[in-house]
């Protein structure tokens, strides 16, 4: 296996964590825009990157600057108050009593309740998440920008529908 093989599957390993890190701003930006850009950068980066000895060096890298573009696009955008928008350290927190199955059953029936371009364009990545999402797209009959717009209004019908069943995701639907 060669260095850049492991630069690979050491990024690719990192990307639900930075779509993770990223869910309390997707309703002030487009975060597949944020997510493929730093990956981009990652990669850019991963050969000189030199770690500082602490666990996930190039991980933490990324959610800082998954981040930090993310508050800049809310910013360009002026959706909003850029002061408003989560700490990174708050990041991916779920807050919820409920147990794990309640949670699956929750979601399986919200996705039920999603519009159709919608629940196949997030369906297809959770199902294939490996698979790029140009290809996604393109099994879907759907443009790559279609394709992310479906992903984005499913993500905010989620959050609502979820908040509507009493999970407390850390922000208002």
């Amino acid at each position: 296996m060669t260095d850049t093989d492991r630069e690979l599957e050491a990024i690719a390993a990192a990307e639900p964590r930075i779509r993770l890190s990223l869910f309390r701003f997707c309703r002030f930006v487009d975060t597949e825009v944020v997510v493929q850009e730093t990956l981009l950068r990652m990669w850019q980066l991963a050969p000189r990157f030199t770690p500082d000895g602490k666990p996930d060096a190039m991980l933490r890298y990324a959610i800082r600057t998954a981040h930090n573009r993310a508050v800049s696009e809310a910013r360009r955008s002026r959706t909003q108050n850029p002061t408003d928008l989560p700490d990174p350290t708050e990041l991916g927190m779920i807050d919820t009593p409920h147990s794990e199955p309640e949670l699956r059953e929750a979601v399986g029936g919200c996705l039920k309740e999603l519009p159709r371009r919608p629940r196949s364009a997030i369906r297809a990545r959770l199902r294939e998440a490996h698979v790029r999402d140009e290809v996604l797209a393109e099994g879907l009959g759907m443009t790559v920008n279609t394709f992310f717009q479906n992903i984005r209004q499913a993500r905010l019908a989620l959050l609502e529908c979820l908040h509507r069943h009493g999970f407390a995701l850390g922000i208002d639907p």
